[in-house]
């Protein structure tokens, strides 16, 4: 029950408030009726022709209606909704239309109605509505105005506006037809015409009604379906009542867009010097330019589903836009751009080619330096306002740049900004300024679009290759493969420049140039006819006269040429000699008349193909007036030609040539008077910049026929093609701007655009790069060779430009040091001079201690993260540090500390340091570039010292810098480092070269390498190779370095073998390593490190191999040579030695290979068995590391030191004993003791006879004598212990005299004025030691078929007489 009452009351309620409205319109409406009776019947009314009112006309029929209205007004049941509405507005439309009421009296009708249409007393649903408002249309468009005065007939005119603005905005004006529609447009128009002499308010408000109704019709265009249009379209020539059931629709926006445009067309007429000249009426124009934007950006890419609409906006639009905005003013041609603009957002799929020619014939031709500077900057900021929207470069780019038959619409924009960026003189424009942010647009659009998909993306090869052909004038979608349309667009960009290659050949020797065609993969093998044919169509530069002999050619293949010329060109539309003239555009036409036949029979095929009407009955018709046109071109401009042809002439020459029949004559007389009056260019050598209406009717055939414009998002790829092809003016646009700029948010601007040039060279234009770099170095001031350090020093301090190009160039060499190569030359010689103005941070120089400690900004080591990229998301951070440098900041900071305070924490936002310490991830090209500069640097070149301290200051900081770049890409040092030996190569080369301090510093630093390279395993071995030999190659160009460094030499390489010798892999490494260690023998205060080391090695034995024992030998041999040594130390090394012997064992044993060798038993041994490796060629190695140690010991005996000398042949005693197992030959054993043991006695046995000799050395001879014996003794006891073994072998009687040779001359040794011999003593015991173990052992006994017995006897006879009867008894 509740819910039935509370339907109850809604209901009572709603009808209540629908009584209540009713009621107020009835109200309102009887309000209307009686104001208007009101104002005809005002008796104070007078004419203004003084003519008084008549009664009778207050009985007037409209009288009547009126009254007959308020009769009707007060009807209970009646819903105005549901009534006709023609009953309640015919009376006001009778006062509006009638010829006697008073114009107040017509205003108040005017308003009535108005105020009818706003409180929409009736809808489209209403009965009648479409009649009521169709009669509305026609009473307001037929209003009359007989009696009234100026001032009234303005106001009734401001009413008219209203109601047509109501009309409009009615839910019913939907059905109202579209010829009811354009009237009101144009009844619109009228009035604004007519405003044009009256007051301005009422100008205004016509201009704002007419934009309000383009707005309703264009507003309404997206709700149409394309069904519609069709339906429409059907009977546009039949009924014109056909939309009567939806009102409305396309044909009245094409009608009105079409009224529009021909707005642009309406011309002036201007008196000067009493001559009349038609000029476009400028505000018509704009007017019209208002109410297109405003239609194109109500009815947006709707228009494209409207192909009349759309055809209209092709053609009939662009076409009046191209052509005004050639000449028209500055503020036409700015509409004009907006206009262009607007069409591009919604439409440029469809406006591929007239967007080119409004760009090359309007907005690049008028921005160019002929016009007058407002035309430049109205021309400039249309290409900027391009250039905002997002995808627009791109898009350009890829639709026409890439386009071998487009002009270069971005490279032209972009080169022109360039051109208008550049400051003639000292003084900057606004034309400047605004160039040069347009052009930081386009850079910084680039430059954000480049990396927006982060560094991990892959770019590929920079460059591109046509490595096959493909024809050039193939398009392809971007929907079927993204990837694949990447690479189609970069490679048809290739060939375009290919063939602008081709072209530049070709015109100096036609062979060449299409021999080059064939080279670049352009044309096929076999050649393809199309790709001459559009080679020559649509090249730019080719020569003309050249392609009219080819085209004329009668060749089979140049016939098919010419042919595909022709095909090229759509004369759909075009009249003859326009379509003939466009045709000879393209070549010269040849002089050969066979020629002319062949080139003119194929454009008549094809023109006559294109025509849509019946006016020529065959080919053979155009041919034949194709060569009267020709003749009559002749004779009507050739000078020597003295009786012309007539227009009569001409038509009676041209009878009954189309098929017996006579052309129109009024066709063949406009074809004269176009001839007589333009003649045709046979022999064109320039090309007009106009666009002729040929080249208008070509472009909209091309419209039809060629694919639509692509529109595409940014990639990676395409965006680095389209910087590099500006790249170079840009760069040099950024010098120029920021030379002449002066104020800082100007110069500010020129930094963001460095960085985001910078970050579009990360990918790919080092070049570029480099060539920025050296650009702003020459800004820093620091490069000036004439100026002092004072001056600098003050440039720095009250000059904000110098600091500003001082940190953007460090700033990218820390950002971007990826990318650098040749401008590393530029930024170390900056670096340099910093260096000697004393403004480097301490980070700087001390690599050791920044490498270790984490980089803080105070220490001025800040580095940038390692990505590999730098991308927009870190622009802000890297640009903060700038505001830090502005002339306020600086100022302020004047009056906390000194000029050159504020100067070092300038530097320090540098970040100098990180440069180098963090460049572990540079590539090697740049890593190259960065050495070569160093090293060339610390070399001298292009370096002036003013003194021998700086230069040493200078050479040292170079090389700590190469030493910091080292040590952080150490892990890549084989990579980097044979380029580095080679700049060190090349510098020990130049003329003037001085290896102090040069080399001494690289032996320092590259130590400090050393040591970081084997500090931790490796398993490549060239970077060890590499750096010992740069250290070699450094040492011998002045050995005297090698003792001015020893305590760095000394401390290095003990470290190594003390703490790193497993480290070291290459019998290179240890040779040098081992080298360098024999440097500290030669100073007292290095020799215990040395020493220490070198025992450390042989204690371990573990590094030690077959590749490194002998320079272990040499090296420890070198260190029994030092003076005043410590003798426990040198017999430690004697011992340890020996027993090293042990090693040798243990590789003969282990199928000769160790842990410190990488070669394997297979690598010395041949293939045979295992019995013959053991006494093959690694057999024989190990015994001459034996040999090689015995040698040692051998040159150690003779040392000055007494008790190394024993000490040592104890050591080869010891030694001999542990080498049993190598000593398995005779031929082991007897080479062994004569290049060891002999050699040894007969050394001693030399140096104490010497000894003996010499005056006061008595005591020397003695001591030699001593060791002499001990040498003996060895001798005889190393015999003993081998003499199995010795004597098996054949020399075994040879090598028994010289044992017996040598007892006889120790025997027999005569010291001289020092006494006898103590030798004397002990060799009959040795001699009698040895004989009677021979005897023993069978070896010496009488033998008839032997004389050992007989040889000895009489040997011992000679050297020991009383040892023969005690040894040989009878």
């Amino acid at each position: 029950m509740e819910d039935a009452e509370d339907l109850t009351n809604e209901s009572e309620s709603s009808s209540s408030k629908r009584k209540r409205r009713e009621l107020g319109l009835s109200c309102m409406l009887n309000t209307e009726v009686g104001a208007v009776l009101a104002v005809i019947r005002r008796p104070e009314f007078t004419s203004p022709y003084n003519m008084a009112p008549s009664e009778e006309h207050y009985d007037s029929s409209i009288v009547t209606s009126l009254r007959s209205l308020r009769s009707l007004i007060f009807n209970p049941n009646q819903e105005w909704r549901t009534v006709d509405p023609s009953i309640y507005l015919s009376p006001f439309l009778d006062v509006i239309q009638s010829d006697d009421v008073p114009a107040s009296a017509t205003g108040v009708a005017l308003s009535s109605l108005l105020k009818i249409l706003k409180f929409q007393v009736f809808d489209d649903k209403s009965p009648g509505s479409r009649e009521a408002m169709e009669s509305v249309v026609s009473g307001i468009t037929s209003c009359r105005l007989e009696k009234t005065d100026p001032v009234s007939e303005d106001a009734v005119m401001m009413k008219i506006l209203q109601v047509l603005t109501g009309i409009m905005h009615h839910r019913a004006s939907t059905l109202l037809t579209d010829q009811s529609v354009c009237t009101l447009v144009n009844t619109c128009f009228q009035v604004v015409q007519q405003s044009a002499t009256r007051g301005d308010l009422l100008q205004r408000s016509a201009r704002y009604t007419m934009h309000e109704l383009i707005q309703v019709v264009f507003t309404r265009l997206p709700d149409i379906d394309e069904d519609r249009e069709d339906s429409e379209s059907d009977m546009e020539d039949g009924d014109e009542g056909g939309g009567l059931e939806s009102g409305y629709g396309v044909r009245c926006a094409i009608d009105i867009f079409h009224f529009l445009c021909s707005l642009l067309n309406v011309v002036s007429i201007v008196e000067a010097d009493g001559s009349g000249s038609h000029t476009a009426d400028e505000d018509v124009q704009i007017f019209a330019l208002v109410l297109i934007n405003s239609a194109i950006e109500l009815s947006g890419d709707e228009i494209g589903k409207h192909p009349k609409l759309l055809r209209m906006i092709q053609d009939d639009l662009f076409h009046h836009l191209i052509y005004y905005g050639t000449w028209s003013s500055s503020f036409v041609l700015s509409m004009i751009c907006s206009t262009v603009l607007n069409a591009y957002h919604f439409l440029r799929s469809f406006i591929r080619y007239q967007l080119e020619a409004f760009f090359g014939y309007v907005l690049i031709r008028i921005a160019s330096f002929g016009s007058t500077i407002p035309l430049q900057e109205v021309a400039v900021e249309g290409i900027i306002n391009f250039c905002r929207q997002p995808t627009f470069i791109m898009e350009v780019y890829a639709n026409y740049d890439c386009d071998p038959f487009c002009r270069n619409v971005f490279e032209d924009a972009g080169r022109l900004l360039c051109k208008h960026s550049f400051a003639l003189n000292s003084h900057l424009t606004s034309l400047h300024i605004q160039a040069f942010e347009g052009l930081l647009i386009i850079i910084h659009n680039i430059a954000d679009n480049i990396d927006k998909d982060g560094p991990a993306c892959d770019l590929g090869s920079y460059t591109i290759q046509l490595s096959e052909y493909r024809p050039f004038w193939e398009e392809m979608d971007r929907e079927d493969d993204l990837e694949a349309w990447v690479e189609h667009v970069r490679m048809r960009r290739l060939q375009k420049k290919k063939l602008l290659i081709a072209a530049n050949h070709f015109n100096r020797d036609n062979k060449k140039g299409l021999e080059y065609l064939k080279h670049a993969k352009l044309v096929s093998d076999p050649p393809d006819p199309k790709a001459y044919a559009y080679f020559f169509r649509y090249t730019p530069g080719v020569d003309k006269k050249a392609i009219g002999e080819y085209l004329g050619d009668p060749d089979t293949f140049y016939l098919q040429v010419l042919k595909e010329f022709t095909d090229t060109f759509h004369f759909q539309g075009m009249v003859l000699d326009t379509a003939l003239r466009f045709y000879l555009e393209s070549f010269w036409l040849p002089g050969e008349s066979q020629k002319i036949q062949r080139v003119v029979e194929a454009f008549s095929e094809r023109f006559f193909d294109h025509q849509s009407s019946d006016m020529f009955a065959s080919k053979d018709t155009v041919l034949i007036l194709c060569y009267s046109l020709i003749m009559l071109n002749t004779d009507q401009h050739n000078p020597q030609v003295k009786k012309k042809m007539t227009e009569e002439d001409f038509i009676r020459n041209n009878r009954a040539i189309n098929a017996g029949q006579d052309l129109p004559r009024e066709y063949l007389s406009e074809l004269y008077q176009s001839i007589s009056t333009c003649a045709f260019a046979l022999s064109q050598t320039t090309v007009s910049l106009d666009m002729s209406p040929s080249r208008w009717i070509q472009l909209i055939n091309l419209s039809k026929v060629d694919p639509t414009f692509t529109q595409c998002d940014f990639d990676r790829r395409i965006c680095r093609d389209m910087f590099a092809c500006v790249a170079g003016p840009v760069v040099a646009a950024l010098s120029s701007f920021f030379e002449h700029a002066e104020e800082e948010e100007l110069l500010h601007e020129c930094i963001e655009g460095l960085f985001s040039v910078a970050r579009i060279c990360q990918y790919g234009l080092e070049d570029t790069l480099d060539e920025l770099i050296t650009s702003f170095c020459k800004f820093t001031t620091l490069l000036n060779p004439y100026a002092s350090i004072e001056e600098t020093m003050f440039t720095f301090s009250h000059d904000l430009k110098p600091r500003m190009a001082t940190v953007a160039v460090f700033t990218i060499a820390n950002y971007f040091r990826d990318s650098i190569q040749g401008g590393w030359k530029n930024i170390v010689d900056c670096l340099l001079k910093l260096k000697r103005l004393k403004l480097l941070p301490q980070s700087v120089i001390d690599f050791e201690a920044s490498a270790d400690v984490p980089a803080t900004p105070e220490s001025g080591a800040t580095s940038p993260t390692d990505d590999h990229k730098f991308g927009s998301q870190r622009i802000a951070s890297m640009l903060s540090r700038f505001s830090l440098l502005s002339s306020d900041s600086m100022d302020d900071g004047l009056t906390i500390g000194s000029e050159f305070e504020q100067n070092l924490k300038m530097i320090k936002m540098c970040k100098i340091g990180s440069i180098f310490i963090h460049s572990s991830n540079i590539p090697k090209e740049s890593l190259q570039n960065l050495g070569r500069s160093l090293i060339f640097a610390a070399a001298g070149k292009g370096q002036k010292f003013s003194t021998p301290v700086e230069e040493e200051e200078t050479v040292e900081f170079c090389w700590d810098l190469v030493t910091a770049i080292s040590i952080a890409n150490v892990n890549r040092f084989h990579i980097f480092w044979p380029n580095f030996h080679e700049y060190l190569l090349a510098v020990a080369q130049f003329p003037m070269f001085s290896p102090i301090p040069f080399a001494e510093k690289a032996i320092l630093g590259l130590l400090r390498v050393c040591l970081k390279l084997f500090s931790a395993p490796r398993e490549d071995k060239l970077a060890e190779e590499l750096i010992f030999k740069s250290i070699t190659l450094m040492w011998k160009l002045d050995k005297e370095i090698l003792d001015t460094c020893h305590e760095v030499i000394s401390q290095t390489i003990s470290k190594i073998i003390i703490d790193y010798p497993a480290n070291v892999q290459t019998q290179f490494g240890w040779k040098s390593v081992l080298n360098l260690l024999s440097v500290a023998w030669r100073h007292p205060e290095t020799y215990e490190a040395g020493i220490e080391a070198l025992i450390a090695l042989f204690s371990d034995g573990s590094c030690i191999s077959r590749t490194n024992y002998t320079f272990c030998i040499d090296c420890a041999f070198g260190c029994f040579l030092a003076k005043n040594s410590p003798v426990d130390k040198k017999k430690k090394i004697l011992d340890l030695l020996a027993d090293s012997v042990n090693l040798l064992v243990q590789w003969h044993r282990n199928l000769y290979t160790d842990p410190g060798s990488n070669a394997s038993a297979s690598s010395y041994n041949s293939n045979s068995s295992l019995e013959d490796n053991n006494r093959g060629p690694s057999a024989n190695y190990n015994m001459n590391l034996f040999v090689k140690l015995g040698e040692a010991f051998r040159r150690t005996s003779l040392s000055r030191q007494e008790e190394i000398r024993n000490h040592a042949v104890y050591s080869l005693h010891k030694s001999f004993n542990l080498a049993e197992d190598l000593l398995f030959t005779s031929s082991n054993c007897i080479n062994y003791f004569n290049l060891v043991i002999f050699a040894m006695v007969d050394e001693l046995h030399e140096k104490m006879l010497e000894y003996s000799r010499r005056e006061n050395a008595e005591r020397e001879t003695r001591s030699m004598e001593g060791t002499l014996k001990l040498a003996m003794e060895l001798l005889s006891d190393m015999y003993l212990q081998s003499l199995r073994q010795i004597t098996e072998s054949p020399a075994f009687r040879t090598f028994w005299l010289g044992i017996l040779r040598r007892m006889d001359t120790c025997m027999k040794a005569d010291l001289g004025q020092y006494g006898a011999s103590t030798l004397s003593d002990v060799i009959p015991d040795l001699l009698r030691k040895i004989i009677s173990q021979m005897k023993e052992q069978g070896i010496l006994e009488p033998k008839e078929e032997d004389d050992m017995w007989e040889i000895t006897y009489i040997q011992i006879q000679w050297i020991c007489p009383p040892l023969k009867e005690e040894l040989f008894p009878l």
